[in-house]
């Protein structure tokens, strides 16, 4: 998936802590700055508890996202998917690219609302394999994955490796150990493999092999390489190691 930030007014609450500091040490040289940092980091937390109340009409769709997001990374799904609700609301003509609101709706247990997303994703990224995984997996726990095989979604050119190989996965046409065997020895094929190798083993309701897959995924030295998917793997394993199933 490709990382999209929206642009528009970001809110800088920290601007507080960084601000009153250097005031406070030509004010009151010695106790000034510390002073006046505590005083900055209140204002902060003030500015913070105040975008929480703010009218959704009145809210800055960068604000709404940034919030969207910090939820999933919290594994606050459901609030996340409600952020991302009312990120599309706000700017419907950027919903489409809303992968991440897609992702949220799958583990919010909101599978038709999750494969809408992804098929309107396909209008303006119809090269991503990613976005016919997740289709895939959607699908898959709304129906079931014959339903999804025979539902998924086309791509056009995905160079990217082993993405080839996943999709070929996920028609049933290559094995998942002919995916990782693909992926080679590069940390970012290996961490795509490794996540969508155990999002395909969940489709198949098989756990114990998603499980040892996913917990791959989300291992810390794949974080550089996989961003925000190496986050939906830490979110997903967290939801496997409390017991929960991610799904409803």
């Amino acid at each position: 998936m490709t990382w999209r930030v929206f642009t528009g007014a970001r809110l800088l609450p920290g601007i507080g802590a960084r601000l009153l500091p250097g005031i406070g040490a030509r004010l009151l040289p010695g106790i000034g700055a510390r002073l006046f940092q505590g005083i900055g980091a209140l204002l902060s937390q003030g500015i913070a508890a105040l975008l929480l109340q703010v009218p959704v009409a009145a809210q800055q769709p960068q604000a709404v996202y940034d919030k969207a997001v910090a939820d999933f990374e919290a594994g606050r799904v459901v609030e996340s998917a409600a952020g991302f609700d009312t990120l599309a609301r706000l700017v419907p003509s950027q919903a489409p690219q809303l992968w991440q609101r897609g992702i949220a709706l799958y583990y919010a247990g909101r599978y038709q609302d999750c494969r809408a997303q992804f098929e309107s994703h396909r209008t303006v990224n119809p090269n991503d394999v990613e976005n016919a995984a997740w289709h895939f997996l959607c699908v898959a726990r709304a129906e079931s994955a014959d339903r999804a095989k025979a539902a998924i979604l086309p791509v056009g050119p995905d160079a990217r490796v082993p993405m080839r190989q996943v999709y070929e996965m996920f028609r049933g046409v290559m094995s998942p150990e002919m995916v990782l065997k693909a992926a080679g020895a590069r940390d970012s094929a290996q961490f795509y493999a490794q996540l969508y190798v155990g999002l395909y083993f969940e489709a198949l309701r098989d756990s114990r092999r998603a499980l040892e897959h996913i917990t791959a995924a989300a291992a810390d030295r794949y974080a550089a390489a996989g961003g925000y998917m190496h986050t939906v793997a830490r979110v997903h394993l967290g939801i496997l190691r409390n017991g929960a199933t991610p799904f409803r």
